[in-house]
């Protein structure tokens, strides 16, 4: 196993790292909504939210060489379904035709009052 670390990644308090790549695969935690240069999340409401956590996605699979066209499936926690919509006009924006598969949760609170925290599986080499 290999692990990602984005250049400047803040040192967070979970027992985790933002990437590991295994058996050809990529696995990325948990992205919040935070930007990694400020520590703070946006203003915005959930859109910008789901925003900022496909844009930390996408800065681990960069690190890791990849594209957003290497996802294969995605988790994303949101904590009412009633921002399902939103989320998905979002997500569908980010990944344009490319559609990895999904599921999305409705949890309940996200850490720090987080709206969106997305988690990706992306493949390291397409067929």
């Amino acid at each position: 196993m290999k692990t990602v670390i984005p250049q400047g990644t803040p040192k967070g308090s979970g027992h985790y790292v933002p990437g590991v790549i295994s058996n050809g695969m990529l696995y990325i935690s948990g992205q919040l909504p935070v930007d990694p240069e400020t520590g703070l999340m946006p203003g915005g409401g959930v859109g910008a939210h789901a925003k900022r956590a496909l844009a930390n996605v996408e800065r681990i699979l960069l690190t890791a060489g990849l594209s957003r066209e290497n996802v294969v499936q995605c988790r994303v926690y949101i904590p009412d379904v009633a921002y399902w919509d939103e989320v998905n006009g979002v997500y569908a924006e980010f990944f344009g035709t490319h559609k990895p598969a999904r599921v999305v949760v409705p949890s309940r609170n996200l850490h720090g009052g987080a709206l969106v925290e997305i988690e990706a599986i992306a493949e390291m080499e397409a067929d």
